[in-house]
């Protein structure tokens, strides 16, 4: 799910190192329910029930040097071992969370309760495909501009970092989401009118160690990495 926001609102809650990317004349905060499957280090197996949780990510559009990426505000999930392991190893905002995601038919049911929040960050949705055929995003559509990103931006006392991610261009659908309950955006961000919403099925990614971006200067041109192959997950 993704809505129109004001840009100077959501221009505060980035670092000064990142440049905040609109299109079609906004900025984009991105609400986004998946369930994590196989996930696992490279070069092992995956861990029955460890290896398979439901997440929810709150996110926007960010580029640096060049790299168009994703800034994540938060990520919720019920798996403590993934909480614990990003929030060391990729310096994210990960949150203890109850969570759970159902499938019947077509049809998904997604709730996420934050643990141990000053405030609710509470997100219960319900998701099905609306119709028509999937397709492939083009270079300079929205969907390709919210969608086609492969690497993830996190910040630390020692400065700003990058992930790369390689995965397969994505496959979506319009989606239909009956939202009984949301109130994940950030402290500060108003949301307006109904999300476009898009509906993906299993997607093969791999998530590289984060690298230190020396220089944060900003970009005059915002160009996307290209598609590569590959934690499969479904959105």
């Amino acid at each position: 799910m993704h809505w129109r926001v004001d840009a100077g609102a959501l221009r505060k809650l980035v670092p000064d190192e990142l440049e905040l990317q609109e299109h079609d004349g906004s900025a984009w905060l991105g609400i986004t329910p998946f369930l994590i499957s196989g996930f696992r280090l490279r070069g092992t197996l995956p861990v029955p029930v460890v290896s398979s949780f439901p997440e929810l990510n709150v996110r926007t559009y960010v580029t640096s040097e060049g790299k168009p990426g994703i800034w994540f505000f938060s990520l919720d999930t019920p798996s403590r071992l993934a909480v614990e392991a990003a929030r060391r190893t990729y310096r994210l905002p990960y949150f203890h969370s109850r969570a759970s995601l159902v499938r019947r038919g077509e049809r998904v049911e997604f709730m996420s309760s934050r643990r141990d929040a000053e405030r609710p960050f509470v997100l219960e949705a319900v998701y099905r495909p609306e119709g028509g055929a999937l397709f492939e995003p083009q270079p300079g559509s929205l969907e390709h501009f919210l969608t086609e990103r492969y690497c993830l931006y996190a910040r630390d006392e020692r400065g700003l970092h990058r992930a790369e991610i390689h995965h397969p261009p994505w496959e979506l659908r319009p989606a239909e989401v009956e939202l009984s309950l949301n109130t994940m955006q950030p402290d500060g961000l108003e949301l307006e009118g109904d999300p476009l919403c898009h509906l993906a099925e299993r997607q093969d990614v791999v998530i590289w160690p984060l690298e230190c971006v020396k220089q944060a200067a900003r970009p005059t041109s915002n160009r996307h990495l290209p598609g590569q192959r590959p934690r499969n997950r479904e959105e």
